[in-house]
């Protein structure tokens, strides 16, 4: 098996709000606790589930400090530092503090629609002045333009410090591309619920997950079998969990993982404009999963 500290299931933490839209930092520490303790691998602060766009500058701080904290070296960290400004980007990553993380997961450009030849130049800058681990995040159906397997794979090939890709273009021949031509210490990550026992299966490193976070033991239970080959057994729990994780992307994320995670008294399903809270309708069908699960 791969040496990487990024194997099994990660989780891209939500930011939990107390109902003035401030953080609760409780419900933070909460979160944290039940995930460690139900098997999570590593934990993605301030991803795109953690509402990164719409959490300042200062609030990612507290938040990344907060965790360190109540993790105590207990789990890998990543910090999602990302953007579609690379000089900006380069200052923030020279002007962190990396005691306490692991690496940071970085998307690609969105918005700007760079060329392969941008997305390249782009990680190459970043890759020069990391200090950390590097873990690309290909994710088209938010930055609007997909970053092609090859360019994955050469900045795979030409950089230590690029050390996976969570790949969430929910793509299977893309992900089979990846995984055919990789380096062999690269991880591919996935980044679709959905598809991530397949992705593990056929050779992959695990998952980043949104819903790992809620329904925990039985999530990283079906990874860790991926993992290790057990596919009728993972298979029996990717059935179970199949209605769940289609339902908590049917709005946005991630209004539809705090509706369950509010369900299961971990924290309140306040998002922050411009998102807005999941339906009443789409409540009431993640309430009745969880009571016949």
């Amino acid at each position: 098996m791969m040496s990487t500290p990024f194997l099994g299931t990660g989780i891209a933490i939500v930011t939990p709000f107390k109902t003035d839209k401030s953080i609760d930092f409780d419900a933070l520490k909460n979160i944290v606790d039940f995930n460690i303790e139900n098997g999570v691998n590593y934990i993605v602060i301030s991803g795109t589930t953690g509402e990164s766009t719409t959490v300042s500058a200062d609030e990612k701080k507290q938040i990344t400090k907060f965790i360190i904290k109540v993790v105590n070296n207990r789990v890998p960290l990543v910090l999602g530092i990302g953007g579609n400004d690379t000089l900006k980007l380069i200052n923030e990553i020279k002007a962190t503090d990396f005691t306490g993380l692991s690496g940071i997961l970085s998307v690609a450009p969105y918005y700007s629609k760079p060329t392969q030849e941008g997305f390249y130049q782009h990680f190459k800058a970043i890759s020069k002045i990391c200090p950390v681990d590097i873990i690309l995040y290909n994710v088209p159906g938010r930055t609007a333009k997909n970053m092609d397997a090859y360019t994955t794979l050469r900045l795979a090939k030409e950089f230590k410090n690029i050390v996976a890709v969570k790949e969430a273009a929910n793509n299977m021949a893309q992900y089979y591309e990846l995984l055919k031509n990789k380096p062999a210490d690269f991880a591919v990550i996935s980044g679709d619920d959905d598809l991530a026992l397949g992705v593990t299966l056929a050779g992959g490193a695990g998952v980043i997950s949104v819903i790992g976070q809620a329904m925990t033991k039985d999530f990283c239970a079906m990874i860790q079998l991926g993992l290790e080959g057990e596919v009728t057994e993972a298979y029996k729990l990717h059935y179970k969990l199949m209605e769940i994780i289609n339902l908590i992307f049917q709005e946005n994320n991630p209004s539809g993982i705090k509706a369950v995670l509010e369900i299961l008294n971990l924290c309140k399903a306040e998002v922050r404009l411009p998102l807005v809270e999941a339906t009443p309708e789409l409540k009431n069908k993640i309430s009745t999963f969880l009571k016949n699960y």
